[in-house]
């Protein structure tokens, strides 16, 4: 199979490499680096979607809107994982099916921009594009790609990853242990003491299984998988590999990958490229996005019809999901097209606070998941999802939520990279209220 048919199409949203030369030498190199992910895993997870698309199962996505090489740290990866894992057991008790977790991590690291330039006090420099591309400082230097950092990115997926199967399957990720944590939440939380009757129920139930001896493997691991937006197709491309049990394409830079809203256009390089990997993939559809838009995405990315291989990543805005989700749902559901719905409620709800912090209220987020589900009760289709940017740490990026943040907090702790993310106690909030909708 051809992978490379992409190059004849137009790709947005790539880095203007000053010296092709050094490209090709990187992605030489990636080519001959061991995969970070396995095919066997990709196909375990795309078996975890296909069960979404039934409505057997929901999803929880989430992670940085976009990873920094310092980031890969030991507390950092934990953190973000703690919490994670947290939100999945309020909605696996909520829900009653279960939750495939999946991280927008050990891969993050590229991000699309509407403008190629950014320019401070009269100067232009080119727009930071994420540790893969460039450096966060407004320097010509720093901002100059440079794509020995596709390299760089390659070796802070493969640590994350590392630390990430190790806190998975090492005990930390015990299901008594991370329902504690939810009960310090719950105690400590002005938010959380909202959710004391859930937390009860939960403890109910876990005595209960305790007293009937019951302890299967599935309380002391998780599975736990990987995605990134695939943004620079020389990286994505240089870490495909051919599986050596079915002879196919697998893009093993991730368990998952997606398309973006700004390069999912039908004659683009992006769409060509996923055609050919045999991955689980999404595509982001923003409120623009019409019917026919979205069967010809699935005509061309799941011929097939393969349940699991194709998931709607929806980002529409809280003001416009009521408005612009059904005619979507309903019309590709007409078709029979075994697709996931999830809903990503960052995106469109990101606004600039007076003091120049991009933002997004806590309650437009909720909000927007709240549309989500209506629009899926209304049709009696699934809602399988959400796909979060959060952090585990007590940032101050998004305003609102329980320890109320407010704009002038903002610069208190605004660590981001790019998007503003929920912090731990936001993003908690957020799966208690799922969880809520859920139940109906």
């Amino acid at each position: 199979m051809d992978l490379d048919t992409w190059r004849a199409l137009p790709a947005a949203q790539q880095p203007d490499w000053p010296d092709r030369g050094e490209l090709d030498k990187v992605v030489a190199e990636l080519g001959g680096l061991p995969p970070l992910v396995f095919a066997g895993e990709c196909d375990q997870l795309k078996e975890q979607l296909a069960a979404v698309a039934r409505g057997e199962a929901f999803v929880l996505q989430g992670g940085d809107c976009a990873e920094t090489f310092s980031g890969a740290t030991a507390d950092n990866v934990r953190q973000k994982l703690k919490t994670l894992l947290q939100m999945a057991i309020v909605l696996t008790y909520a829900g009653r099916v279960p939750v495939v977790k999946i991280g927008r991590v050990a891969g993050q690291f590229a991000k699309p921009r509407s403008k190629g330039t950014e320019t401070r006090g009269g100067v232009e420099l080119p727009a930071y594009r994420g540790d893969m591309v460039n450096g966060f400082d407004f320097t010509p230097e720093a901002r100059r790609p440079d794509p020995w950092r596709l390299l760089k990115a390659y070796h802070s997926s493969a640590v994350t990853l590392n630390l990430a199967r190790a806190f998975t399957k090492g005990g930390y990720a015990d299901l008594r242990q991370v329902h504690a944590w939810n009960q310090d939440f719950v105690g400590e939380s002005p938010a959380g003491r909202r959710y004391e009757q859930l937390a009860r129920e939960i403890d109910q139930a876990l005595a209960f299984m305790r007293a009937c001896g019951a302890d299967p493997e599935e309380f002391h691991t998780v599975e736990f998988y990987s995605s990134h937006e695939a943004l620079i197709l020389d990286y994505d491309q240089a870490l495909t590999r051919i599986d050596s049990r079915t002879g196919l394409p697998y893009d093993v830079s991730a368990h998952m990958v997606w398309i973006g809203e700004r390069t999912r256009q039908l004659d683009g390089a992006h769409v060509e490229f996923f055609s050919k990997i045999r991955n689980p993939i999404g595509v982001k559809l923003g409120p623009t996005t019409t019917p026919d838009e979205a069967l010809a995405l699935i005509d061309k990315l799941n011929p097939g019809n393969e349940a699991g291989r194709l998931t709607f990543i929806t980002r529409m805005g809280a003001a416009k999901i009521r408005e612009h989700l059904p005619a979507l749902v309903k019309e590709v559901t007409a078709t029979g097209a075994r697709v996931a719905w999830i809903c990503d409620p960052m995106h469109g709800n990101t606004f600039e606070a007076p003091s120049g912090h991009k933002t997004r209220r806590v309650d437009d987020v909720l909000d927007e998941v709240a549309g989500f589900f209506e629009v899926h009760r209304s049709l009696g289709t699934h809602p399988g999802g959400i796909h979060i940017e959060f952090t585990g740490d007590d940032v101050t990026e998004c305003v609102g939520g329980g320890h109320e943040i407010g704009e002038t907090d903002l610069a208190t702790r605004y660590e981001t990279a790019c998007d503003p993310r929920l912090n731990r106690s936001q993003s908690l909030d957020l799966a208690f209220r799922v969880a809520e909708l859920y139940r109906g």
